[in-house]
């Protein structure tokens, strides 16, 4: 066993922050990582600050804010060309990396630090569009094909990669995409090089739509009582951003039986993924690196899944922005096991996290912190406030938070949102209104110009916040226009 300890990241994409059983959901099932969070630390006020999945994976793989890496909103084809990266680091002091799943770069192969990626993005509109011959995008869809001996593709139950609709998967388990990352990851346990300490990442696709998991999990909450989803006083303002009709809406009042059917598909996707995370975790012991290996849970962004009537993700919301993230780690690492910590963490942190574990050297360019400090039971200054940002609706949506409050202010319709998320955690009463938190809200949005003093877009002159500015998904130092 090598001296130096393996480094395990689990990604899943679009797990909202409150689906774990340990974090007191009434409905889904997460026995395995609760099990994980035993062992070592859960963070229960995780965020992605541009809660898509190309912004947020640039925060996760470049250990920096938005407005430095420059991915201010979802923009496909826009290419990677950070120098620094999590990969890179780990690989530049002799680590063996490898990458299974979901990447979610551009081009699609760029590697992005690992000596070797496994790639299934899943059904990606635009590298489809450019790629013809999936082969040269995807390595799942191949192996399917080998594996039923035709010309199969994932999506032959035609449920599409952003819909609402929900259906049990239509294959052998084993063949779904959640099983296959599994596997590969697993693969790559037995054909590494054991003189050599790894760093393995495995991203998994759901549970991002297609809502196709297996029967059994699907079956499993199809009938289960839930609770109502949280409507706040406020969600009209989004009413006329998307037809009601539609199979992938953004916001929409749904009937209550297809609403169940798409928590249904959702939540087992979850327990699944919980399922095979725990195959994983097996293999690692199996294999004889259990004992010296770090593993980190965590999402790209969270899933609105019928809260104020609103559905996907890159809103400031707690279903959209929230994510889970669990730090686990061998004895000697000196985990408070079992514990819970309320600081805010952000996908920027889990790259210098992630390198403190293993006792490496954060580049100057990391602008996250590192939490194995809070994971030993630590206690120093830290952040006071969070700044997210997303592109949405033609308009920039700007938000902090202090894990308290939360101000949200929309840079073309100027509105201003201020939740108390102590009292009302569900974010259901807007009190930007209200005479009495004036002062708040203007402590808040004071925060939010000097986060934004300087910004090219214009969003303030530092006395005011501006409206109706240009906005776009990516800052100028990065468009491919440049």
């Amino acid at each position: 066993m090598p001296a130096r300890p393996n480094i395990v990241l689990i990604m899943a994409d679009q797990w909202r922050g409150d689906c774990l059983s340990a974090d007191g959901h009434p409905v889904v099932q997460t026995p395995y990582l609760d099990q994980l969070a035993g062992q070592g630390v859960r963070f229960t006020r995780a965020y992605s600050a541009t809660p898509t999945c190309i912004p947020a994976r640039a925060a996760l793989h470049t250990g920096q804010a938005p407005r430095t890496h420059g991915r201010v909103g979802y923009q496909d084809g826009v290419a990677w060309n950070y120098p620094v990266t999590l990969a890179g680091e780990f690989t530049r002091h002799g680590y063996q990396t490898e990458a299974v799943g979901k990447m979610h770069v551009y081009p699609e192969r760029s590697l992005m630090g690992f000596q070797h990626v496994t790639l299934h993005d899943g059904f990606l509109h635009f590298a489809r569009s450019q790629h013809p011959c999936l082969e040269e995008i995807d390595d799942y869809v191949p192996w399917l094909r080998e594996q039923l001996g035709r010309d199969a593709d994932y999506f032959e139950h035609g449920v599409n990669c952003n819909s609402m609709v929900a259906r049990p998967w239509d294959k052998e388990e084993y063949l779904h995409p959640t099983n296959w990352v599994t596997s590969e990851a697993i693969h790559f346990l037995r054909r590494r090089d054991r003189r050599a300490p790894f760093f393995l990442f495995v991203s998994y696709h759901r549970p991002h739509p297609p809502f196709d998991p297996p029967a059994w999990a699907y079956e499993m909450y199809l009938n289960q009582p839930m609770p109502d989803p949280p409507v706040g006083d406020w969600h009209r303002i989004f009413a006329d951003s998307s037809a009601p009709h539609r199979a992938d809406p953004f916001y929409a009042q749904m009937d209550s039986r297809r609403l169940q059917m798409a928590r249904a598909g959702y939540y087992g996707h979850i327990t699944h993924i919980d399922h095979q995370i725990n195959r994983l975790l097996e293999a690692l012991q199996e294999h004889g690196v259990g004992s010296n290996t770090y593993v980190c849970f965590t999402a790209d962004h969270g899933e609105m899944l019928g809260d104020h009537h609103l559905f996907r993700k890159a809103y400031p919301y707690e279903g959209s922005a929230r994510v889970p993230l669990i730090l686990a780690g061998p004895q000697y690492a000196g985990f408070e096991g079992n514990s819970v910590r309320g600081e805010i963490a952000e996908l920027r942190d889990i790259m210098p996290t992630l390198l403190d574990c293993a006792g490496l050297a954060v580049p100057g360019t990391v602008e996250g912190k590192s939490l194995v400090p809070w994971a030993r039971g630590e206690t120093s200054p830290w952040r006071r406030y969070l700044h997210g940002e997303h592109t949405l609706i033609g308009q920039s949506v700007q938000w902090i938070t202090d894990a308290r409050i939360k101000y949200v202010w929309f840079s073309g319709s100027g509105q201003e949102q201020l939740f108390d998320l102590a009292s009302d955690p569900q974010e259901t009463t807007n009190l930007a209104t209200r005479a009495d938190m004036q002062t708040t809200l203007e402590h808040w949005r004071g925060v939010l110009m000097a986060e934004l003093a300087g910004r090219e877009e214009g969003f303030t002159d530092g006395e005011r916040l501006i409206t109706g500015r240009p906005v776009s998904a990516c800052l100028s130092h990065i468009r491919p226009e440049r």
